[in-house]
C-alpha cells in the first residue's frame, strides 16, 4: 500500500507466508522492514514459538529502530495475541502505532466498533491509547496519512552511536 508497488511484499490467501525478515529501501534513504506474521499463520506451534522468539528478539535489540507498525485486521474483533503483542512492546518500551488493515472490506460502521474493542482492550493496561491509522490497500484509504507519520518519524531520527 505505502509504495504503490504491487507484489512488493509476500502476501497469500494462506497466512504465515513472510517466514523471513524483508527490508525495503525506499528512495535510497529508509527502511520498511517486514516481520512474519505472528497470528493466523498456518504453521506448527514448534515453527510459530520459533517466530515468535525471533520476532522479540530481533526488535527488541534492534537500536536504530523508530516505530513499530502492529497491522490488525479491522475485520476482527480484538484478538489475544494482537494485544498480549501490543502490551509486549509497552513492557519493553517500544514506540508502536496500530494500523487497521483491510477497512474496504466491511462497513466503516463494522470497522468502527472493531476499533472501539480494540482500544477498549488496550486501555485495561495502557493509560492510552497509541496513535491507529485505518487502511485499504485497495482503495488507498489512510496511504496519505501513514506516509505523513512515517515522514514525520523520519525527520526526528537520530543515528545511534557505535558500540564497539
Amino acid at each position: 500500500m505505502l509504495t504503490g508497488k504491487k507484489g512488493l511484499a509476500k502476501t497469500s490467501q494462506t497466512p504465515g507466508k513472510t517466514q523471513l525478515i524483508n527490508h525495503f529501501l525506499i528512495n535510497d534513504n529508509w527502511y520498511i522492514v517486514d516481520l512474519p506474521g505472528y497470528g493466523y499463520a498456518r504453521a506448527s506451534k514448534s515453527k510459530k514459538a520459533d517466530w515468535n522468539k525471533f520476532i522479540h528478539t530481533y526488535l527488541d535489540k534492534r537500536e536504530s529502530l523508530q516505530c513499530v507498525m502492529v497491522l490488525i485486521d479491522s475485520r476482527l474483533e480484538p484478538q489475544k495475541i494482537d494485544l498480549e503483542f501490543c502490551n509486549w512492546l509497552g513492557e519493553k518500551g517500544l514506540s508502536f502505532v496500530l494500523v487497521f488493515t483491510k477497512a474496504d472490506k466491511q462497513s466503516g460502521t463494522k470497522t468502527d466498533q472493531n476499533i472501539a474493542l480494540f482500544k477498549k482492550a488496550l486501555l485495561t493496561t495502557f493509560d492510552e491509547v497509541p496513535q491507529y491509522f485505518i487502511t485499504s490497500a485497495e482503495t488507498q484509504l489512510g496511504h496519505d496519512d501513514v506516509l505523513g507519520f512515517i515522514s514525520t518519524v523520519n525527520q526526528s531520527f537520530v543515528i545511534p552511536e557505535y558500540k564497539a
